[in-house]
């Protein structure tokens, strides 16, 4: 199937749902990102800095770029003039460098605080009471070049999908709490719940999540 027809059946699910389609193009060449953008993609998420800053120097500049992966504090400073959304902010100290680094080109900075959902140790990200701590922290206050515009976890890589949909569920339930006890901070726009892959997207967006990232199902297998 082609990348038009790959993500046209995506959006069927992704539309019904009033959700947000990332299409993952992490080591993808740019003639294949041109393809989905052709297909009416505009958000691509990218995983190493310097891929994504290579890329967004030779694509549309209407395409919203999105860091998916680790993310160095060291690399922040590369990305901040353009990123449009930071999806694994796993620290606090993550967080005051895009804050640091967002104040130096005056744009305030979206980004998704990664949970600790699975139950595998390769995964990073926040407890849910170092989540709660972080929110409620003096300087995290003061912090003016940076909005925590929501949450993003991944689900534990199994074939058991009710353990997938209980992790998703749980990261559901934070989220509609966090987003009622915060609402009235400044840089908290709790909008956005980013979860589901390729894999497990269908569970994702059956409990609530309205920001799905799709790479294998899109551009198919991955190549190094």
């Amino acid at each position: 199937m082609s990348i038009k027809t790959n993500i046209e059946e995506i959006k069927k699910g992704v539309d019904k749902h009033g959700a947000s389609l990332i299409a993952v193009s992490k080591t993808k060449p740019v003639e294949l990102l041109l393809e989905a953008y052709n297909a009416g993609i505009r958000d691509f998420g990218e995983n190493k800095v310097q891929e994504l800053v290579e890329k967004e120097q030779q694509l549309p500049n209407d395409i919203r770029w999105h860091m998916i992966g680790h993310l160095q504090r060291n690399k922040v400073k590369f990305i901040v003039p353009f990123v449009y959304l930071i999806h694994g902010v796993d620290s606090f100290k993550l967080l005051k460098e895009i804050d640091k680094q967002g104040a130096k080109v005056g744009r305030k900075i979206n980004c998704l605080l990664q949970v600790h959902i699975a139950e595998e140790d390769t995964k990073f990200g926040f407890s849910r009471e170092e989540i709660t701590k972080l929110l409620q922290e003096q300087d995290f206050a003061a912090m003016e070049h940076i909005v925590v515009s929501g949450l993003m976890g991944m689900a534990t890589f199994t074939e058991d999908t009710s353990q997938i949909r209980r992790e998703f569920k749980a990261l559901r339930e934070l989220y509609d709490s966090l987003s009622k006890q915060y609402a009235a901070v400044p840089n908290v726009e709790m909008k956005i719940l980013s979860m589901g892959m390729s894999g497990d997207y269908q569970i994702a967006l059956e409990e609530g999540s309205n920001m799905i990232r799709v790479g294998s199902s899109i551009f198919g297998a991955r190549s190094y």
